[in-house]
């Protein structure tokens, strides 16, 4: 039996029709940007996560450093974030000329809270948390810390799509949530595409503005922008996957449980649920010492894996320059060692979940 790692050609299959008539629509329509559909994929998708506002982009790193770009955040600030994110989190801070510095994340791979205040100096501008792998980080603790130190929130939710933390979902709980609608996300369109949400309609109408050249009226330019719109076509592809996000959150759920409840192996550690929050799972990661073996292992066996992440932000060769190595974050270090993504996917069967568990059992 052959299992990819991720699969995202039966989640079209699923709705299929759905996103071919939509896709019809919107071709035939003759207006392909900043549409009918990007605003109706705004209001919805704002609606979906509680936010006030949304604004489609063209990516989620556009949505990252836009979001710093609008909050005046530039050279000479700092930015703190996890070690272990992805790097183009951290990419979101520097393209505006800002540093990151750097905290462990906590058990959860999760930005540790009571390691913020350390952290933060006269230079300190903002905190910028990134809901790896699908999990809500805690959000209590990080708000009542910025607010006590009058720090800007951004929270990267590439990962969390209706990811909550005590009842609140993730991307609303500081002044700009970013999302990314790459291909393989939980809300996952056909080719790139991102959005932030906020409630703050003043910074919600700048983005519209800085997102398309600077302009809110065609040719009269109020700022030098950029050019980053989320299409008609992606937005109405989304909405249809939007419509049905929900029970497709709840099929990864009950994959994950299955895995929770059928891996049974002590060199395979588990990931874990912080409480009062809950995970969309975006990625089911274990970690395994041995992690080499146990990939050659499942190749062996048909079973595709990916690693999230192996090279942390600061030891990155895009990085050098900001005088890290080996053994600056031991923890995040110890996770880029171990950490392993599993198949998880909307549509994977009963019958290959079971497989796969069967030989991490076996390893």
């Amino acid at each position: 039996m052959e299992i990819m790692p991720n699969r995202m050609d039966r989640g079209f299959f699923r709705y299929q029709e759905a996103f071919e008539k939509k896709a019809l629509e919107v071709l035939r329509s003759g207006r392909y940007v900043l549409g009918e559909e990007v605003e109706a994929f705004e209001r919805e998708f704002a609606a979906f996560t509680g936010a006030k506002h949304c604004v489609g982009l063209a990516s989620g790193l556009d949505a990252l450093w836009m979001a710093f770009r609008l909050l005046g955040i530039g050279p000479g600030d700092e930015v703190i974030v996890q070690a272990n994110a992805y790097i183009a989190s951290v990419m979101g801070i520097t393209i505006n000329g800002a540093t990151p510095v750097f905290v462990e994340p906590d058990e959860y791979f999760a930005l540790d809270a009571e390691q913020i205040e350390e952290k933060i100096t006269e230079k300190t501008k903002a905190v910028l948390v990134v809901h790896l792998y699908g999990q809500a980080a805690r959000m209590d603790r990080i708000v009542a810390l910025c607010r006590k130190h009058k720090l800007r929130l951004v929270e990267d939710c590439a990962q969390s799509h209706g990811a909550c933390y005590q009842g609140k979902m993730t991307g609303t709980f500081g002044d700009i949530g970013c999302f990314s609608f790459y291909p393989s996300k939980n809300l996952g369109g056909f080719g790139d595409g991102g959005a932030i949400v906020t409630d703050d309609g003043q910074l919600a109408g700048e983005m519209k503005v800085y997102r398309n050249y600077g302009s809110e009226k065609r040719y009269y330019n109020k700022v030098v922008g950029t050019n980053s719109r989320l299409d008609e076509l992606q937005a109405g592809l989304l909405r249809v996957r939007l419509s049905h996000l929900q029970e497709l959150t709840q099929e990864r759920r009950q994959l994950a449980e299955r895995y929770g409840q059928g891996i049974h192996n002590p060199g395979i550690q588990l990931p874990k649920v912080r409480d009062q929050a809950d995970s969309v799972w975006h990625q089911y990661v274990v970690r395994c010492d041995a992690r080499q073996e146990l990939i050659r292992f499942l190749q062996e066996r048909g079973i595709g894996t990916l690693i999230h992440y192996p090279i942390p932000p600061h030891l990155s060769q895009a990085y050098v320059y900001l005088g890290f190595s080996r053994g600056s974050f031991p923890i995040t270090e110890r996770m880029a060692d171990t950490v392993l993504s599993i198949p998880m996917y909307n549509g994977m069967t009963e019958e290959e979940q079971e497989y796969v568990i069967e030989a991490l059992n076996q390893f």
